[in-house]
């Protein structure tokens, strides 16, 4: 028997993924939340990428000369 599962989160936009997976006597929340580690592990090089520029922002904030 097949689980089907869709997830509905924002990224860069609204996004919405669905798959449909066996349950191999597992429970359907062991199966999402499997599948959703999945989803955060693909998506985390984007986050850090992310983390990166904001870094680089403030740094090039804190390096101007204030007034103050």
């Amino acid at each position: 028997m097949n689980i089907k599962i869709e997830i509905h989160y924002k990224a860069d936009c609204r996004s919405v993924q669905n798959n449909s997976l066996p349950l191999k006597g597992r429970k359907p929340e062991q199966i999402a939340l499997q599948w959703w580690k999945q989803i955060k592990k693909e998506m985390s090089h984007r986050a850090e990428l992310v983390k990166e520029l904001e870094n680089e922002e403030i740094k090039r904030i804190m390096n101007d000369d204030l007034p103050f």
